[in-house]
């Protein structure tokens, strides 16, 4: 991402004031800040590749120096490789800041924004261009509004299996390119790719466009990864879990993620359940753990009974 991608974004409201000076850099950081400090003299804890704005108590405080303590104060500031600086609220530089940051060789950018607009509305543009980032083959879709990744070896029946989903009024977000960016901490966001658009390939028929045939409500444009459902051959997987006290996770971007093993078998209806998988995803969100709760109930029947076993072993009467 360069300074030019900034000036060309309507939502900021921005012209440079340095013309063409330094827009094709690239942005360095997504870090943003004030740096009020370095205007007043102290460098010791100073950040120089952050992006930096002046909103008007910097610029107040600049045109309340005199001439010569503002320039002495600018040259400090300037003395750094900043990568751009950034003035809100339309206000007008104080001199000599244009001449010593086009020396610099360094963009001066104002936006007509008050300060907390402007930090508001940057601030998601710089997490998305800074997002951990990469690509996995499988398909995503939204069932009752839980995000499930589907993997397996190509040709096991993914793209099959959503596009059942499909007509059974669920939406397809991506098809065999998932594009996954992280967002946050714990949160990763996948959309398809932009020139594959909603199209799914499916063998022996072709190429079919999912809001030709079912409408644009069946598709939407990204969606939250939250369970990876991985299609495996019957006789080549390993042993499945038949109770669900075991939860394996898989790591994405540093993002474990729940993952359940789906053997596959002639017959067997995938799509069923993938929607199970996304109901019981919703219990477990909510609080409510099916296998944990029949578990408890087993201890504790089993408990129960040797308690009146034992009572009968030492009852002599």
């Amino acid at each position: 991402m360069r300074f030019r991608d900034f000036v060309t974004n309507a939502e900021l409201h921005l012209e440079a004031l340095t013309g063409d000076v330094g827009l094709d850099r690239l942005v360095p950081d997504a870090d943003i800040a004030s740096p009020g400090l370095a205007l007043a003299g102290y460098h010791a804890r100073f950040i120089p590749d952050r992006l930096h704005v002046l909103g008007e108590t910097e610029i107040s405080y600049l045109r309340s120096l005199t001439a010569e303590a503002r320039t002495s104060a600018l040259e400090g500031f300037f003395q750094h490789d900043l990568p751009a600086v950034f003035i809100t609220k339309d206000l007008d530089p104080p001199e000599p800041l244009l001449a010593l940051a086009t020396a610099r060789l360094i963009p001066v950018i104002r936006s007509s924004l008050k300060t907390a607009a402007f930090y508001r509305k940057i601030k998601p543009i710089l997490e998305e261009a800074f997002a951990p980032r990469t690509t996995l083959h499988g398909s995503l879709a939204d069932v009752y509004g839980v995000g499930l990744l589907f993997q397996g070896r190509s040709g096991i029946g993914k793209s099959e299996c959503v596009l059942d989903l499909v007509e059974r009024g669920h939406r397809l977000v991506a098809d065999d390119v998932v594009k996954v960016t992280r967002r946050g901490n714990d949160v990763l966001i996948g959309q398809g790719h932009e020139l594959a658009g909603h199209h799914m390939e499916i063998r022996g028929v072709g190429l079919i466009d999912l809001p030709a045939l079912f409408g644009v409500r069946s598709v939407r444009q990204q969606k939250r990864i939250e369970v990876v459902v991985q299609l495996e051959d019957w006789e080549t997987a390993q042993e499945a879990d038949r109770t669900g006290l075991q939860r394996e996770t898989i790591n994405i971007l540093d993002v474990a993620v729940p993952r359940m093993v789906v053997p596959l078998n002639p017959g067997k209806n995938i799509t069923v359940i993938a929607e199970v998988v996304a109901m019981m995803h919703l219990l477990r969100y909510s609080g409510i753990d099916v296998a944990g709760a029949f578990n408890e109930r087993l201890i504790k029947r089993m408990r129960e009974k040797r308690g009146v076993r034992e009572y009968l072993r030492d009852d002599f009467e």
